[in-house]
This record gives C-alpha cells, sequence and structure tokens, in this order.
C-alpha cells in the first residue's frame, strides 16, 4: 500500500516545490493540492464538509495546477494531482490543455482528483447552477477525455458544445491521466463507474465497506482496475484496516503551516504506517 499527502497549499505556508521534495525524500508516493478559487465575502461564513468553523486556508489556497506544476518539476518519482479540482468551476477545452501540460512537464506523474464542489456561491459565481454541479461534472471529463485521446476532438452535450478541435500536447500517461472521483455520497460508486479510473473518499468506517461493493460492481462490469486512494487518519489499526480491504494508498492531510509543524505532522503519520505495517 503506497502513502502518501493531502495539502492546501497557501501562499503563506510551506510553498509547494520545497514540501514535494521533503515528501519523495522521505519516500512517500504522492502529493494531491485542493483546490479553491475564491470563498465569497458576503453573508453568513460558509460551513466546510466536515463542520465547524471555515478556516482561513479556504481563501488563501495557490491555484492547484499551479502547485502541482511547481511539486512536479523540482522532483523526480513524485506523483502530483488535485485533490479535489473542482471541475465544474472550470471550462473544459482550459483544462484538458492544462492538465495535458502539467502530465507532459512531469513526465507522467500527474493525477486528477475531481470534484463538484460544495460551497454554492462559489459554484453559482462561476456560472453553474449548484443543482447541475454533478451532469455539468461528468460532460466536462467526458470531453477532456476526447481531448486527451482524439487528434480531432469533438463534443456536444447538454452543457459542453465543441466542433472537431486540435489541442496539444496530448498527456504522457496514455490513454490519459487517471481521473479519481472524490466524495462519499450515495452516488459516488455510481460517477466512479461512469467516468473515473478510481475513487479518492476521506476516511469513515463504512467507507471501508464501499470499497468491497465497488470492486465488486467493477467486476461485474467488467473493469479490471479500479483504483482506491483514500485520506485516513494517523491511526495505525484504520491504516491496517485499508490495507486489508485493498486501498491503492493512504494519504493524510497536512496543515497549511510551517516547516516544523508539517514534518512533526509526517513523523506522526510514519510512526503509525510503520506500526500497522508491523515495522
Amino acid at each position: 500500500m503506497e502513502s502518501g499527502f493531502g495539502y492546501f497549499a497557501t501562499h503563506d505556508a510551506v510553498r509547494p516545490g520545497v514540501l514535494a521534495q521533503l515528501v519523495e525524500q522521505r519516500g512517500h508516493d504522492a502529493l494531491l493540492f485542493t483546490e479553491h478559487t475564491h470563498i465569497q465575502a458576503w453573508g453568513e461564513p460558509p460551513v466546510p464538509p466536515e463542520g465547524g468553523t471555515l478556516p482561513r486556508k479556504y481563501a488563501h489556497t495557490y491555484d492547484a495546477l499551479t502547485a502541482c506544476t511547481a511539486a512536479g518539476v523540482v522532483t523526480t518519482r513524485l506523483r502530483v494531482g488535485t485533490g479535489v479540482c473542482l471541475v465544474p468551476q472550470h471550462h473544459p477545452i482550459s483544462l484538458a490543455k492544462t492538465v495535458a501540460s502539467v502530465d507532459h512537464l512531469t513526465g507522467g506523474r500527474f493525477e486528477l482528483g475531481v470534484g463538484a464542489g460544495w460551497n454554492e456561491p462559489e459554484i453559482r459565481n462561476h456560472g453553474v447552477d449548484p443543482a447541475r454541479r454533478f451532469a455539468v461534472m461528468k460532460e466536462n471529463i467526458e470531453a477532456m477525455r476526447r481531448i486527451w485521446t482524439q487528434d480531432e476532438a469533438e463534443y456536444h452535450g447538454e452543457f459542453v458544445s465543441f466542433d472537431p478541435i486540435l489541442s496539444w500536447p496530448k498527456p504522457a500517461q496514455r490513454p490519459h491521466p487517471p481521473v479519481l472521483v472524490g466524495g462519499t455520497g450515495p452516488r459516488v460508486l455510481d460517477r466512479v463507474l461512469s467516468y473515473g479510473d478510481g475513487w479518492l473518499p476521506n476516511y469513515a468506517p463504512d467507507v471501508l465497506d464501499r470499497v468491497g461493493e465497488l470492486r465488486r460492481r467493477a467486476e461485474d462490469a467488467g473493469r479490471t482496475v479500479v483504483t482506491v486512494v483514500m485520506a485516513a487518519p494517523a491511526d495505525p489499526a484504520v491504516l491496517e484496516a485499508c490495507e486489508r480491504a485493498g486501498v491503492a494508498r493512504v494519504m493524510a492531510w497536512l496543515p497549511s503551516a510551517g516547516l516544523d509543524r508539517l514534518q512533526r505532522e509526517m513523523d506522526a503519520f510514519e510512526a503509525a504506517l510503520a506500526k500497522a505495517r508491523g515495522e
């Protein structure tokens, strides 16, 4: 089972490239960056999915794809990616170009974690009806797959429509970087099987049961490989259970902070991993 980290890369914390080099030096496999383009400045502050007060970092993140580039060009084997890219808040032609460029520049080490978003004012400010955001995400991803894999790509849907286009570079990975669908909602497995290459959930006790469900449904659909990358706490029992369930990679979320605190958090996660592995 691989290991890695997720990170809200903010302009006033450890920079993406510095952290990426440290993660690679310590032997981990991946570093994923979050995305929020903005947070509304009016009304009641939004409540994040985990509950409580919205942390300051949500309004101070670097652009996630730019952070991936900064992390990828200073490392040699570390996989970089988004955890998650809010796909409905992007135009698919532009996002396809950026993803292909990052994957090309990093030698095929990019992973596209995707989500539809939860902050309704942020979604609306991008011209998207929050009630239709999952349908928009599906079409955006379908359109991007065509751009990545076809010399002359064309797509016509309800939300996305374009006549044949030429767009290079194509991604270094073939047929394209893996698309990891985030979330733990009731229909998330449908989305993984419809347009994803893997699942990117946060740990909860029932989520490991759903890993088995996903594998059974994938086999029934003739899918041979569906990767599961899971954000998990620094708890040896949880990490051991993830490995038994067939999770391909576990990740710990790092704080948007200085280097000393990040290293302490990494130490704690590594200690839990070692205990779970019987080391």
